[in-house]
């Protein structure tokens, strides 16, 4: 089941089971396109994930409001990283989330157990980014996250979150730091360092390793990614 809506021009896209259960837990999913919660769902599905509603929101400016600070490019042919994830975390949390929980509420008559957030590339990192500007997330899951970016593991050592997050999944492909760019590389042992550090902290955390480069299987890699978070309690 899915229903599309238009909210603050994002393209909202909430997919549920059918299931009599009233109270699910609800993943927030940043994604590249609408039709890439769709396949993420239908992953999820195939891999038996318990229960949930899967809120899936595109139609995002990725480099802007997916990147927590000012970056540089990584090559010519990119663009800058603007970092107005604070922005972007405001006009979701103040306006974006308020309208889905009164559709679920009214339409869907589903009551909300727990919100976990999820994404891929920049979109895992900044599921990372957002547990320290709002205490609404319990658990996160970063696949291939975009943790090469600069100073985000220095940023981790010096801050703390603001929501209590329970559990926390990490993946990469175990060839993307075998790249040429020297950023691009560091993202394999940034990742780990990052899964250390929470793991540290108490957290349930587990770092994934999937065959193939940053683009291999990233619908499953997402799936896998949301079924650990939902199961683990």
């Amino acid at each position: 089941m899915i229903k599309e809506l238009n909210i603050n021009h994002k393209q909202v896209n909430i997919q549920y089971p059918k299931t009599d259960i009233k109270e699910l837990p609800v993943v927030i999913l940043h994604a590249y396109n609408k039709e890439e919660g769709r396949v993420v769902f239908e992953k999820c599905e195939k891999l038996h994930c318990p229960n949930f509603i899967l809120v899936s929101i595109s139609n995002l400016d990725w480099n802007k409001e997916m990147t927590p600070w000012f970056a540089h490019k990584l090559n010519q042919h990119d663009e800058d990283f603007l970092g107005k994830a604070d922005e972007y975390i405001e006009e979701l949390t103040t306006e974006i989330i308020p309208k889905i929980e009164d559709y679920m509420k009214k339409e869907l008559q589903k009551d909300i157990n727990y919100y976990a957030i999820a994404g891929y590339s920049l979109g895992g990192l900044f599921a990372v980014y957002a547990t320290y500007k709002t205490d609404i997330f319990k658990k996160v899951a970063s696949a291939s996250g975009s943790f090469w970016f600069p100073n985000f593991v220095e940023y981790i050592k010096e801050n703390r979150m603001k929501s209590k997050v329970q559990s926390m999944y990490f993946s990469l492909g175990n060839k993307e730091s075998k790249v040429r760019n020297q950023v691009l590389a560091t993202v394999e042992e940034h990742t780990k360092a990052i899964e250390n550090i929470y793991h540290s902290q108490g957290i349930e955390t587990i770092y994934e390793e999937n065959e193939g480069n940053h683009f291999h299987e990233a619908d499953l890699r997402m799936a896998k990614g949301i079924k650990w978070i939902l199961e683990e309690e």
